[in-house]
């Protein structure tokens, strides 16, 4: 290939061409390969870790350098033990994080690679649609409104092309483009009108272009290069952090207390500053992040089995919070497959011939409406391929969706008839002398149901230069029927049960929207309908009260849905946008929860966190109790973990400031963590949900997470543990010499910590149905026996590595105490709250 495909805008579309070695019918599928080979997926380099790296990452935690730094201090103080103790748990803790971490993001990329970017590709001259990442210079790509330009494309034919280049320029309005344009070499690329660029979006017509820069090389690959960008962390990871960050602070606060009194007590400061640091680091859950991780990829793996597939993993955390949906009617709460059901023609021929021209399907590909059309037709006998034949198209004018119409002109003899097909408000500001009965019909056919498009008819002299300067006169109105899909009655009446409110926002006229919102048991008598004019009459004050009532929106305009969401979300509502279309973008970016369809326009899908590739309402409702079980999950796993951070905090100050001794040493501290949390909490990622979700109301995530109930259960948790073992020890200090109390009391902390692991898998207690709680998650009795086993290993087997001396029956009897209290306890907490609630 030669060198001006660089630079393509200052050369003609023939001569790009050549110079890109295609034709106007594409390449062959054999030198595509080939291609590909030379210059490689059509896809902008991520910047991967090494594996090398990903290991080496799971020792920079800060807690994991402390806990590196007290291997070395005790290795300095000669405690040889509780170095390799130390630092073999750092190790298996690196391996554990290094193939949780490595499995996680195979899960990630599976998800990714089900939300590909598809486009429409000529190869020898048949259309075929490929993934994205095939492109290869020279290729000839198909462009329509709504589609993400996937490389960078000298245009060859343009029809009322308009591209939305902000991405790439930070130009907020669309540009106009003109294939046949020849512009200067040292055009800048905001001026270069006869290409189209990676990233940008069709914001209006359609094109057809040659790929001259694929990856890396196009304009997006070279501003990217300069770039180092990470990922955003989620709402719930930061708010962990932060809450990670002030628990340090805190527990860092306590134990430095601790050291200073056990200093004046007179106890050895080497054995006080490494059980400070060791207490530390088991006070923090440090694996929480992988666990919530490896929730939400599983999430993300069963809400892809059930038709949702997931572009941002974090959204996962958001679903079960929502308290809106603002939905779609057609597709979304319709089955989208609409059918002519009644018309009123003023002027039968021009009617038909509107419909046949006024019209860009082609029998099997197309708009829902423009095909609907094209069955009435045949249906009435009409043949619309020898209308098209007849009449060459000189003009085209594609829909707008803020004049909600579409018009062509065709050549008629020495004149041009204009054909408009569109809203019927829309028409008749350019009909003339439309008689006064139309709006009595249109109103009729409305109440049943239908969605009404007006048809007309103008002729000019030539072909008009603009829509405002088109006249015409109405020719007939046809009637759309788009029934409920099946299963969205069911699904507004759960999400209703569940207290979220579905406000269908639709481009329709009010009546024909009151009524399939009656079918579908969204709208009820009294309940609020709003026009979108009418929405600019009221301050974000006055319309959220009005929203909290309403259950339709019609004749909603882009910048209405827009605005909807954001009076929304000042009023701390979470609120799920649904959407398939280029004017559905900024409402699905602005959305706490955006979900694109996936029959839709490229760019929602691009702007949403969700794509559902069965277009329903019910999806979407699933999808939202799922994400209540994955947000109940995450609660319950946070519970049981600060639980037993607590405990051990409150267990070893309780005996400092008593002047006891240790009842735990450091590498105790340290076991316990990994044979407790460490095994126990990444399986309550798979627990099932109890009971309904969709019978619960939403809440909020910080309610859940970190709310006064929550916390109130992880303090009583570790509380009670502590307190019980505070006692417990005194009576094992009266009666048994320090090694066999500080033994029992090793075993006792880890199998009471295993108590409430169990206990906090559930929310109902245990004895209400003890088969149904077994069944709620098998995994955590896997995690409970290696638990075990390990536990088991250090009793009998390691005693003289961890410093223990063997126990009798009469012994071991004694560590079974406290966690069989610490069970009971919380089944009593869970039964007071059980019959609470029921009273």
């Amino acid at each position: 290939m030669g060198m001006g495909y660089k630079t393509p805008h200052r050369i003609t579309a023939e001569e790009v061409l050549q110079e890109l070695e295609t034709t106007p019918l594409g390449l062959s599928e054999a030198e595509a390969q080939r291609r590909l080979q030379v210059y490689g997926p059509n896809e902008l380099e991520e910047k991967k870790e090494s594996l090398w790296a990903l290991f080496a990452r799971q020792f920079t935690n800060p807690l994991i350098v402390i806990l590196i730094v007290a291997g070395f201090l005790a290795l300095f103080l000669g405690d040889w033990y509780d170095t390799l103790v130390v630092w073999g748990l750092v190790l298996l803790n690196g391996i554990l994080g290094f193939w949780q971490e490595l499995r996680a993001q195979a899960s990630i990329e599976g998800l990714k690679a089900l939300t590909r970017q598809r486009v429409r590709v000529l190869r020898e001259g048949v259309e075929k649609e490929v993934d994205a990442s095939l492109l290869v210079p020279g290729d000839v790509i198909l462009l329509e409104e709504g589609d993400v330009v996937p490389a960078d494309t000298r245009l060859l034919e343009a029809t009322g092309l308009m591209v939305d280049e902000a991405i790439l320029t930070g130009e907020s309005v669309p540009v106009e483009k003109h294939a046949h344009a020849v512009l200067e070499d040292d055009t800048p690329i905001y001026e270069r009108v006869n290409c189209a660029y990676k990233g940008t979006v069709v914001a209006r017509g359609k094109a057809r272009g040659v790929v001259f820069a694929t990856g890396g090389n196009t304009q997006m690959g070279l501003l990217v290069s300069k770039l180092e960008t990470k990922a955003p962390q989620s709402p719930l990871t930061l708010a962990l952090s932060d809450l990670a960050r002030k628990w340090v602070l805190v527990i860092s606060l306590i134990l430095t207390s601790l050291v200073l009194v056990g200093l004046v007590q007179g106890r050895e400061w080497q054995s006080l500053v490494f059980l400070a640091v060791a207490q530390l680091v088991s006070a923090v859950p440090h694996g929480l992040p992988i666990v919530i991780t490896l929730t939400l990829v599983i999430g993300g793996i069963f809400l892809a089995r059930n038709k949702v597939l997931v572009r941002h993993l974090p959204a996962v955390e958001t679903l079960g919070s929502a308290t809106f949906i603002c939905s779609d009617k057609t597709g979304t709460i319709t089955e989208g497959r609409l059918q002519v059901a009644g018309h009123h023609a003023l002027e039968e021929e021009a009617l038909y011939l509107c419909a046949a021209l006024a019209n860009d399907a082609d029998g099997e590909k197309g708009d829902a409406i423009d095909l609907a059309l094209l069955r009435w037709l045949e249906g009435e006998g009409i043949s619309w391929v020898e209308y098209r034949e007849a009449y060459e198209r000189t003009w085209e004018y594609p829909f707008d969706t803020t004049k909600r119409l579409m018009a062509v002109a065709v050549r008629n003899g020495p004149h041009h008839d204009v054909y408009v097909k569109g809203a019927f408000e829309s028409l008749l500001k350019m009909a003339e002398g439309a008689p006064a009965e139309l709006q009595r019909i249109h109103d009729s056919l409305a109440e049943q149901g239908l969605r009404v498009l007006a048809f007309g008819k103008g002729t000019a002299s030539s072909p008009p230069q603009s829509i405002e300067a088109v006249r015409i006169r109405i020719v007939g109105l046809v009637g759309f029927l788009d029934p409920p899909k099946e299963g969205v009655r069911e699904a507004v009446r759960k999400a209703k049960g569940a207290g979220i409110r579905v406000l269908m926002i639709t481009g329709d006229n009010l009546l024909t929207a009151k009524a399939v919102a009656r079918m579908v048991g969204l709208y009820e008598e009294g309940d609020t309908v709003l026009e979108g004019r009418e929405l600019a009459q009221y301050t974000d004050e006055e319309l959220y009260p009005l929203l909290k009532k309403a259950s339709v929106v019609a004749r909603a305009l882009p910048e209405d849905k827009h605005r909807i969401v954001r009076v929304l979300q000042s009023k701390g509502e979470i609120v799920a946008v649904t959407g398939d279309g280029v004017n559905d973008a900024p409402a699905l970016r602005a959305a706490d929860l955006g979900v694109a369809m996936g029959s839709g326009a490229q760019v929602s899908k691009d702007a949403s966190a969700m794509i559902i590739t069965d277009n329903n309402l019910a999806v979407i409702v699933q999808a939202i109790m799922a994400g209540r079980q994955i947000t109940t999950n995450i609660a319950k796993v946070m519970r049981y973990l600060f639980s037993t951070n607590i405990f051990e905090v409150l267990y070893i100050s309780s005996s400092i400031l008593a002047g006891r001794p240790l009842p735990l040493y450091p590498t105790h501290i340290l076991w316990i963590n990994l044979v407790t949390d460490g095994v126990l909490d990444k399986a309550y990622p798979f627990t099932r949900h109890e009971g309904d979700p969709m019978k619960e109301k939403p809440r909020r995530p910080r309610e859940v997470f970190t709310g006064r109930r929550q916390l109130g259960f992880i303090f009583f948790n570790g509380g009670f543990m502590a307190a019980a073992h505070f006692v417990l020890f005194g009576h094992l200090l009266e009666t048994y010499d320090y090694e066999t109390a500080i033994t029992i009391s090793f075993a006792s902390a880890a199998i009471s910590q295993w108590a409430v692991g169990l206990q906090e898998v559930g929310l109902r207690p245990i004895l209400l149905n003890p088969l149904a709680y077994l069944r709620l998650n098998p995994y955590i009795y896997i995690g409970l026996a290696l638990g075990i086993v390990l536990q088991g290993l250090a009793l009998f087997v390691l005693t003289d590595f961890f410093r223990l001396v063997p126990l009798g029956w009469e012994e071991l009897r004694l560590a079974f105490v406290v966690p069989l209290l610490t069970f009971v306890a919380l089944e009593l907490r869970k039964w007071v709250l059980y019959l609470s609630r029921r009273e």
